[in-house]
């Protein structure tokens, strides 16, 4: 335990974060911190460039990633609660394979970025956080975690060790929510035919509660949800992980 009570963490909050999600970041910083971790948030931060290098424009890409790039230059760790935001870092060193100087640069970043799940468990080697929810509760595998990250099994080792949560088995939970950024809008008919049949296999677990690790999906998910008039709650795992402590308040 010694090793990690001193790791300085930067927090790489994310837009979705920072415009919709605020709490999610609070909750994020309040685990790390109860963890042992010291949380800063470099104010040069933007957005990671995500939405830019998936439509094709690399320029306005790299842009962004460079600002990125000297933001966190000096961070020891960063930590982010989007498997998909962590997983564009991992992109930027291609972005630069004809910058040799940036690439190296990238790759720095690149090797220290983790999403928070995933730095808890594989960094922290935490998988109980003492956090309390009593549910019944399903979770959603945002695809940029699982297929770029290759991440696949730190959220469900926290959530295993919440107190009083019963998490049910989710059908094609490795399916697309149809979110997908710009997917959604350049694709509308289609996603709106994905998230429907997500919020179907939802229902179908009997879970009261979705529980996923991206905003984006969430904020996809919950969007039809709350469209259709189903009583599901949506919340980010943090938002689990940060729930009454034992023996706090």
């Amino acid at each position: 335990m010694e090793e990690w009570m001193s790791m300085k963490v930067s927090l790489f909050i994310t837009c979705l974060a920072e415009m919709f999600y605020q709490n999610v970041a609070k909750d994020v910083v309040e685990v790390l911190e109860r963890l042992g971790c010291d949380v800063d948030f470099p104010k040069g931060q933007v957005c990671c460039g995500q939405p830019a290098y998936n439509s094709g424009y690399r320029k306005d890409a790299q842009k962004a990633a460079k600002q990125m790039i000297k933001s966190f230059e000096p961070s020891e760790f960063i930590v982010t609660p989007s498997g998909s935001c962590a997983a564009m870092f991992k992109e930027y060193p291609e972005l630069f394979k004809e910058e040799p100087e940036w690439q190296e640069r990238a790759e720095k970043v690149a090797d220290k970025t983790y999403e928070f799940t995933q730095f808890i468990v594989n960094v922290l080697g935490v998988e109980d956080v003492g956090a309390i929810y009593p549910a019944k509760a399903t979770y959603h595998t945002s695809c940029h975690m699982i297929r770029l990250l290759k991440e696949t099994e730190a959220p469900f080792k926290l959530l295993k060790n919440v107190k009083g949560l019963e998490l049910l088995p989710l059908q094609n939970s490795y399916d697309c929510c149809g979110f997908g950024g710009t997917f959604a809008v350049k694709m509308a008919p289609i996603s709106e035919q994905m998230v429907d049949e997500k919020v179907r296999h939802v229902e179908e677990s009997r879970a009261t509660l979705l529980i996923a690790a991206d905003n984006g999906c969430l904020m996809n998910i919950k969007g039809r949800i709350d469209r259709k008039g189903k009583p599901i709650e949506v919340k980010h795992i943090a938002q689990i992980l940060n729930t009454r402590v034992e023996g706090r308040e």
